[in-house]
């Protein structure tokens, strides 16, 4: 089948889907707000700043100040742009977008400094300290906002981009079925072009996933056209070496279509990874995941205050659910369990008593529903459950109590899931290495799906997690729980 021919039959198919819009309009758009939002931001916290530092002044004192509260957001774009706040490669991409906001604080507060040591100028410094930071936080909040905003636009089929996937058939249905489950990346796989044997003769492939292949590797530049597609994402795969993926930028670059390649490493974030090139070749760095040292100790440090500070802070909610268990069946308060922790040490953890005295006993009997796949034993309508331990579970405050087990030093605050002795015993090789670090009262498995994930999937956060943890995915995925809990999906 020739390309023109299989493109025709695509946009034949492809009137029942939804209209994506141009995405030079929606980026345009985005920025526009991006621009309009930081402008006012940093004009609020001019404002603000000018308000609570000068009450009162005389208007000839205060002039100067008036001016340099326009003059602040003025400023504030221009550096906004120097440092790609506006790309629209970046739009979207929380970590990038944030880091390029708090960048563009640093510089404004630093030309601030210098401009009015050169010109020996003498600034409220109190001014400054209110204006400055407070303005990049309202531009942190305002582009977190507008990412939100984005993300709903996007699960409703808006503001995505179109793009030619290219790779083997495995991998490229993986992909699609990635950003089809979390729609927020804003990309939309509207083409395939598969290794020229599977495009070829009577056994071609025609589809996967429901997307229609269009061409084979060769092909890839006048599929994008034909197809309307703004991006071509490049899968890891033999056929596209280097010298092949020179040539297909070549030909992309006329019609400024964005290029991404994914390498062959699996779930290794970018902190871990930098470019170094060696005479003219661009080679992957991937560093080691620091299981140990310093930032260990950051870490540990950060579990147990923060433990210590919610316990302090919800001690009321504490004996609250205490007294509700107590008052509404019979049994204790707290349920203990043996689990298994870092390094395969066991210990035992706490948990507010959500089932019925003797539900371990009535375990064996209910094998027989479990609704889980792999090691895990999970019931949907499990009737070991308490009226009040459904509640509980829904909202999570059954796991409150591991708070001691995070003071204690069992558990982290954020890590792996920590499994029974009888889950252990039935791990594969891979999967010990989420005894690799402490289990934790929160972590991916919980902002990503909790009860509703597969066995694999929450293997693969966990994995995910130990290879790529730091102090500010750790403070990520602790934000992130708070809706995961207030939503109560996937909790059973």
């Amino acid at each position: 089948m020739a390309v023109v021919d299989r493109v025709q039959v695509a946009d034949a198919s492809e009137q029942d889907r939804p209209r994506q819009g141009n995405p030079v309009n929606w980026t345009n758009s985005y920025r526009r707000r991006a621009l309009t939002l930081d402008f006012l931001s940093m004009l609020t916290a001019g404002a603000i700043a000018f308000v609570l530092r000068f009450p009162g002044m005389p208007g000839e004192f205060t002039l100067p100040y008036v001016a340099l509260t326009v003059a602040l957001p003025l400023a504030w774009l221009p550096i906004l742009a120097l440092c790609r706040a506006y790309q629209p490669r970046y739009i979207g991409v929380g970590y990038e977008e944030f880091h390029r906001v708090l960048r563009a604080g640093f510089i404004l507060t630093a030309t601030v400094a210098i401009v009015a040591y050169a010109t020996k100028t003498e600034v409220a410094r109190g001014y400054v300290v209110m204006a400055l930071p407070l303005g990049t936080f309202l531009g942190l909040v305002a582009r977190y906002r507008l990412r939100k905003w984005l993300h709903r636009r996007r699960w409703e089929g808006e503001c995505m981009r179109r793009v030619v996937a290219v790779g083997h058939r495995t991998s490229v249905a993986d992909l699609i079925r990635l950003l089809r489950q979390k729609r927020y990346h804003g990309m939309d796989i509207v083409a395939v072009c598969l290794p020229p044997a599977l495009v070829e003769g009577e056994d071609a492939v025609t589809e996967v996933e429901g997307v229609p292949v269009l061409g084979d590797f060769r092909e890839t530049a006048a599929v994008v056209e034909r197809a309307g597609a703004d991006s071509v994402a490049v899968l890891a795969c033999p056929e596209m070496d280097g010298v092949a993926l020179r040539r297909l930028a070549w030909q992309l670059e006329r019609d400024d279509v964005e290029l991404v390649v994914a390498p062959a490493l699996m779930d290794v974030t970018g902190p871990r990874i930098s470019i170094r090139p060696v005479s003219g070749l661009p080679l992957l760095h991937v560093e080691h995941p620091e299981l140990d040292g310093g930032r260990q100790v950051v870490k540990d440090l950060f579990d147990r205050v923060g433990a210590l500070v919610a316990l302090v802070l919800l001690s009321p909610l504490l004996l609250t659910v205490a007294l509700l268990i107590r008052l509404t069946s019979k049994g204790p308060v707290l349920f203990k369990q043996t689990r298994v922790g870092r390094d395969g040490r066991e210990f035992t953890v706490l948990k507010f008593r959500t089932m019925v005295v003797d539900a371990e006993a009535r375990k064996t009997e209910l094998l027989v529903h479990n609704e889980h796949d792999g090691v895990l034993f999970k019931i949907r309508k499990d009737p070991r459950i308490t009226p009040i331990g459904r509640k509980l579970r829904r909202y999570s405050l059954d796991e409150l109590p591991q708070l001691f087990n995070v003071l204690r030093g069992d558990m982290s605050l954020v890590g792996p899931r920590p499994p029974l002795p009888e889950e252990v015993a039935r791990y594969g090789g891979d999967v010990y290495r989420r005894l690799a670090v402490k289990p934790g009262l929160t972590g991916l498995w919980q902002v990503s799906g909790r009860s509703d994930l597969s066995w694999e999937e929450s293997v693969r956060l966990d994995l995910r997690y130990v290879d790529n943890w730091s102090l500010a995915l750790d403070l990520l995925i602790l934000w992130k729980t708070w809706s995961a809990v207030v939503r109560g999906s996937g909790a059973y």
